[in-house]
């Protein structure tokens, strides 16, 4: 699981920072998190394929978390995309980006296929064999969604060594990877666990941003490999945080530490603030493995 920051400040871009997007790849997707100005610049700065992205996810239709959206989508028509896109966001947005491509003559020569978001309750927006996208309700000033990206369960590893010993006939194996005991050429019925380990621990990765402190996130997100969870504002300032529905660092660390999650990664800083180290500083009072987001950084767990 590899996550890409292509932006992590809140409201307006600057020169040396962008407002909220980021790529995240898990078994073999690429999906891309919200869309702020100047995303396909930093797709392009960070060597994403645009081809590869399928699926997009907006949280919330604040500018600094969509207006990127339609120049990507008419980036994609110039390049003669020829593949389907799907985006999931609040309902509305399937609205304004269809006015503007009709406003400029610009339909799409691709399909582009809108899942407009309207529960207030987590819902699952995405499944295939290998991966699961469930929403994670935020308390925003509008309607607003955060993701759970969750890898299924793999297969169980065979151990060929002993599975040769036990004579197990190939034409089993993948019903012994499945879990399933099997007889072997001698009719002997073989133990899955004595032939096969447990697969490898399935990672998850929630995104939570923009959010007022909601515990009521922690049982959706329990246990997640990594959590991105905003933190707009550091503790000094938290009285900003109450009207404009946003979260401290603090606040942010509290939720991790009651979810249990592996990873903390603080992002959509204000640009009030020179250093950034004060957030993990903050947050690390409360909760131990905190990092830091950055324009460009990589993250691989």
């Amino acid at each position: 699981m590899k996550l890409t920051i292509l932006g992590c400040h809140s409201a307006t871009p600057r020169v040396n920072s962008n407002p909220t997007s980021q790529v995240l790849e898990i078994n073999n997707h690429i999906f891309l998190i919200d869309c702020g100005e100047g995303t396909q610049v930093e797709l392009r700065r960070n060597k994403v394929k645009f081809n590869r992205i399928k699926h997009i996810f907006i949280s919330h239709l604040h500018g600094d978390h969509y207006f990127g959206l339609i120049g990507l989508i008419s980036t994609f028509r110039l390049l003669t995309r020829e593949t389907e896109l799907h985006i999931y966001s609040p309902k509305g947005l399937k609205e304004v980006v269809t006015l503007q491509m009709k406003l400029a003559s610009s339909w799409t020569n691709y399909q582009l296929i809108f899942h407009e978001l309207t529960s207030k309750e987590s819902e699952l927006i995405f499944e295939d064999d290998k991966v699961e996208v469930h929403t994670i309700p935020l308390d925003h000033r509008i309607y607003t969604n955060g993701f759970l990206f969750k890898e299924k369960p793999g297969p169980r590893k065979l151990d060929l060594n002993a599975a040769l010993n036990a004579d197990i006939d190939k034409v089993y194996y993948n019903k012994v990877k499945q879990g399933f005991d099997v007889v072997n050429n001698q009719g002997k019925l073989i133990k899955n666990e004595t032939v096969t380990s447990d697969p490898i621990e399935p990672k998850s990765y929630a995104f939570c941003s923009d959010t007022a402190y909601n515990e009521n996130i922690i049982d959706i997100i329990k246990g997640a490999t990594v959590l991105y969870h905003e933190s707009t504002f550091l503790e000094k300032n938290k009285e900003l945080a109450v009207p404009t529905k946003h979260s401290t660092a603090k606040q942010a660390a509290s939720i991790a530490k009651q979810a249990e999650v592996g990873t903390l990664i603080l992002g959509h800083f204000s640009t009030r603030y020179d250093d950034m180290n004060d957030f993990k500083l903050e947050a690390q009072t409360i909760f131990d493995q905190v990092e830091l987001a950055q324009d460009g950084k990589e993250f691989e767990f």
